[in-house]
Order: structure tokens, then C-alpha cells, then sequence
């Protein structure tokens, strides 16, 4: 199960937090900051996967910034790895070239995008067509 999922820039700046499990602001500000150091000091010879408290993070780099998800210990690392990329794909196809000021000024549809395709902390859904097909009929009820 997916605990959560965080993107952090360089700085150590959160641009988009999602929880799974209930935590409380004081948990949640200890955590992100806890991650982010973990992750960005990590040599780039090392994996993506480090052990943390009782779970796992992985984490990814994407030019500034990084993707990490907490898991449990038994969750498979490479399919986490597989769902961050696929993530960045759907980002990037559906913000035509994303960058981090999409993500701050377009939280709720990276929200979204989550949304689609993770339920509950649970991957659902590993199709970039189904996603994109789902995301633009969405968009067109909006409009």
C-alpha cells in the first residue's frame, strides 16, 4: 500500500503532498522533511530505494525535482518505480512539456491525474491511454 506520495524540489520546498493514511500537520511537515533529506543527499551510484521507519521510500529525480512514494516493506520497488514514471508521462502529456511551475499553479489537476490512477493507495490503473482518455473527458465536463 502506498502511504504517500510527495514531489519536492531541490530546496526541499513540498509542491505536492498526497496522503493515504491519516496523519496529523506536525506528522506531516516532520515526514516531508525527513524524505527530503534522505533522498537529495543520497549518492546518484545508489538505488532508489531506502529503507524508512517500518516502509520504503522510492523516489525518482525528474530534472528539479523528486517524486517519492512510502510503501510498505512488502510492496513490490520496481512497480512503484514503473507507477512514478508513469506518472511523469501523464504530467507531461497532459501539460504539454510539464514543468514545476504547472504543478504549483495546477495543483488541483495533478490531483487529478493521481486520482485517476491511484485509489485509496492502491495503483489501479497502469494504461497512459486510459488515464489520458479518462483526464480529457474530464476536462471537457469542465469546460
Amino acid at each position: 500500500m502506498i502511504r504517500f506520495l510527495l514531489l519536492q524540489n531541490r530546496q526541499g520546498k513540498t509542491r505536492l503532498a498526497k496522503y493515504y493514511v491519516p496523519l496529523d500537520d506536525d506528522e506531516k511537515h516532520q515526514l516531508e522533511f525527513e524524505v527530503h533529506r534522505l533522498v537529495v543527499n543520497r549518492d546518484a551510484k545508489f538505488t532508489n530505494f531506502v529503507e524508512f521507519r517500518n516502509y520504503k521510500i522510492i523516489y525518482r529525480r525528474y530534472a528539479g525535482l523528486f517524486f517519492s512514494m512510502c510503501v510498505d516493506v512488502t510492496d513490490n520497488e520496481l512497480s512503484v518505480l514503473e507507477a512514478i514514471h508513469l506518472f511523469v508521462e501523464v504530467l507531461d502529456h497532459f501539460f504539454n512539456n510539464v514543468c514545476e511551475l504547472d504543478l504549483v499553479f495546477n495543483f488541483h489537476k495533478v490531483y487529478m491525474v493521481i486520482d485517476e490512477f491511484i485509489l485509496a493507495g492502491e495503483i489501479q490503473e497502469t494504461s497512459k491511454k486510459q488515464i489520458m482518455e479518462r483526464l480529457a473527458e474530464l476536462e471537457g465536463i469542465k469546460a
